[in-house]
This record gives C-alpha cells, structure tokens and sequence, in this order.
C-alpha cells in the first residue's frame, strides 16, 4: 500500500474515532503512536522532544491564567450582577432587555473568554425573564447562545492563544486584530434586535416593569458594578495593546485583578478559590492533553508524508490561494458541526498552516478568519456546545429544536462578519 494511501487512511480513522466519543486527547495520542510505531519508528524518536518544546512554551501559561480570572468572575457573582445591572438600565425600550444580555455577553467576552461560563450565567439569571416578558423560546435562546459565543474572538480568547502558538504569531497583535470584529458581531445583533423591534414587532414584547429584573442598589453600587469588570478589561487588554506587557504577563496580571475584584465585594472565600482552582486545574489539564495527542498525530501525520499529499493536490488542481482558503474555510465550518475547537486548532491547522505560508498568507489574517469561523462551531447543529450548556440550564418547555432553530440568524451574522473581513481585510488594522 503506498504510504500516501496510509496517511490518508490515517487522518480518517482519526476522524472516525473522534466521533466515538472516546477521550479526544487518547484517541490522538493513542492512535497515533500505534501508526508511527509500526510506519515511522524514526519519527517517534522525536516525540519527546515536540512535546516538551510545545508543553515549555511560555505563550500557553496565559491559558490557564485566563480560564482562572474568567471562573473567579463567574463563580463569585460579578457577571450576575452585570447581567441584572444592564437590565434594569436597557429594561424601559423595546428589545431592552435582549439588547442587554448582548453587552454583558460582550463585557463578558473581554473579562473572561469562557463559552460555558458566560452561557450558562445568561442562561440561569435571564433565560426564565426573557421568556415570562414574552419572548419566543427560539429568539431568547438564540440571543443568549450567540451572545455567549462571543468569548471565542473578542480577547482575552484561549481560542486566539491556541491560534497564536500553532500559527506562531504574536498574541498580542491576534489580540488586537480580533477586537474590532468581535465588537461588529456584537453590534450586528443589536441591529437584528433592533429591526425586529420596528419591523415584527410581535417578535420583541413591549417592556414591562413587572417582568424587570429586580435589582436592589443605589447608583455607587451599579457604578461599581460596571467600573471594576471595565477597569480589569481596560487593565488586561490595554497593557497588551500598548506593549506594557506580554499575553501572558497580562494574564497573570488579570488572575490577581479577578481576585482583588472578588475579595473586595466579598464574594471570595477559601471553599469558592477552592473550588475555582480545582476546576482551573481540569480544563487546563484537559487543554494540555489534547495539545500532547494533536503533536503526536501531526509528527506522524508529517512523517508519512501528509502534508506533501495536501501540497501535492493543490499544486495537481491548479488552487489558485483564494480558493484554497475557501476550501479550507468550508472544511473548518463543517468540522465545527462535529468536532471541538481544540481538535480544529491543533488537527487541521498545523496542517494547511505551511500552505497558507507559501501562498503568502498574513498568518494574523488567517488566525482571524479561522477564530470567527470556529465561532460559529459553538453554535452549528448537531453538537454545538453552547447549545447543550443552554439545553442545560433552560426550562423544561424549551426544547432543543427551540434552541437549534433560534440559533440560525446568529450563525449568519457570524458568517456575514467573517465575509466582511475576508474581502476587507484592512479591517483588522485599526487598531
């Protein structure tokens, strides 16, 4: 059998298994290893070596840095008291309260960049309000889920910081070229709420002070409520911008700000840092493994010539480079359907990564489209994760159907960004 035939046959079997179900970090590592065992014994003896190499890089000791500053602001209230905040002040206008849910989805975003995090809070606290003030479960659904993804492009954004070490590009300039779409995403749907308001008013409900949020504090307390998450955001982000630190020092920076935030709120106790460190230790665990198993199948994949195949086929096909980031956009969006972002990140791109290179590709232009397009696998059917973390906290009278069909006008929108900044790409240098 000719070894192209076998790397091909590889990539699919990896693809096959990771639908299984089977832990994704031993379906990589584990068949990987078993293929060069047999095929690429020589290629093996450089394991160790790329696994320490990527495991030292210091870029990725702001990934758990950042999970940990987003849980604290989870786990100790600051988001809850955001979301009830914006409600109570967008509460008095037509689609107030969904408009509202889209900017602490966006304050969020730049404080935490968790998905799961930020959806399941939005979920808990304004899921129940929006559909007693007369939402339709498919359009509060749809506003909460699409809001919640926004974590995954406006930074601090583990999906950039994974983008920025496979691609080896700058943290800090992804950083600064995924701001501004993340915040036109935002915008678009303020817009989409708006032009229902005006145009299917039946969509939106007229406010009503009944269904307000309750919200008990005076306006030093929702000063404050808005000032600290806005300080650490302004804090983080600009001291990356402006070249004062590093990602990664940032991150450390934003850690101790959450925490200083938390304490003087009094929302921090030894049970909740406990807690919030446990699961900080399990997500970054879970990060790492996969990204040991994904440099296994790549030094395998290598060795058996894989991406000589890829370069092969394109060169065969006469691809022009735009067609070939299409190609390659389109295969990134139906893998979200079906994988994780953390698999897309380190299967796919290492691979086509060297071809974009010698297309001449801005590697910052390639890690913004890849971030919006991954995007929207949080949301694509059937297996979206943020999804099943909002079927997991919505009432029992909104179903999953409800969830998938709302979902649908933000997956265009998220489309529609990433079109505008592939055709005007001079978008991500404003900053």
């Amino acid at each position: 059998m000719e070894i192209e035939i076998i790397a091909l046959l590889f990539f699919i079997s990896i693809f096959i298994a990771l639908l299984s179900g089977y832990p994704v970090a031993f379906v990589l590592g584990g068949l990987s290893i078993w293929v060069g065992w047999w095929l690429t014994p020589d290629f093996l003896d450089f394991l160790p070596l790329r696994v320490m190499g990527t495991i030292q890089n210091y870029v990725l000791l702001s990934v758990p840095m950042f999970i940990f500053m987003g849980l604290v602001l989870e786990k100790s209230g600051i988001a809850e008291g955001l979301l009830v905040t914006m409600s109570r002040l967008f509460g008095k206008m037509r689609g107030g309260l969904a408009i509202s849910v889209v900017l602490v989805g966006t304050m969020l975003a730049a404080s935490t960049g968790i998905v799961g995090a930020t959806v399941i809070t939005m979920g808990l606290i304004s899921l129940p309000i929006m559909l007693k003030s007369g939402y339709s479960p498919k359009l509060a659904t749809g506003i909460i889920a699409g809001s919640g993804t926004l974590g995954q492009i406006i930074p601090p954004s583990v999906v950039l910081i994974l983008l920025g070490s496979v691609l080896n590009v700058s943290i800090g300039d992804l950083f600064k070229a995924a701001l501004i779409p993340g915040i036109f995403i935002a915008l678009a749907y303020i817009v989409y709420i708006l032009i229902l308001s005006v145009w299917l008013p039946k969509q939106i409900p007229a406010p009503s002070t009944a269904d307000q949020m309750p919200l008990k504090a005076n306006k030093k307390d929702i000063m404050l409520t808005f000032i600290l998450p806005f300080s650490l955001i302004v804090l983080v982000l600009g001291s990356i911008f402006f070249g004062i630190a590093s990602a990664t020092e940032a991150s450390a920076v934003g850690a101790v700000g959450a925490i200083l935030m938390a304490v003087f709120k009094q929302k921090m106790d030894a049970t909740t840092l406990k807690n919030i460190s446990f699961e900080t230790m399990y997500l970054t665990s879970m990060v790492f493994m996969i990204l040991v198993g994904a440099t296994a199948f790549s030094l395998v994949f290598r060795g058996l010539g894989g991406d000589k195949i890829l370069v092969h086929l394109v060169e065969s096909n006469a691809l022009t480079k735009v067609q070939f980031l299409v190609f390659v956009m389109v295969v990134i969006f139906i893998a979200g359907f079906f994988i994780d972002f953390i698999e897309i990140v380190f299967i796919i791109i290492p691979i086509v990564a060297p071809i974009f290179a010698k297309f001449h590709f801005d590697p910052i232009y390639i890690g913004i489209l890849v971030a919006l397009n991954i995007q929207t696998s949080f949301l694509t059917p059937p297996f979206g994760f943020a999804l099943f973390y909002l079927k997991g906290v919505a009432p029992a009278e909104v179903s999953i159907k409800d969830i998938y069909k709302g979902v649908i006008p933000f997956i265009i929108i998220q489309l529609f960004i990433l079109l505008l900044v592939a055709l005007l790409p001079n978008i991500l240098n404003l900053l």
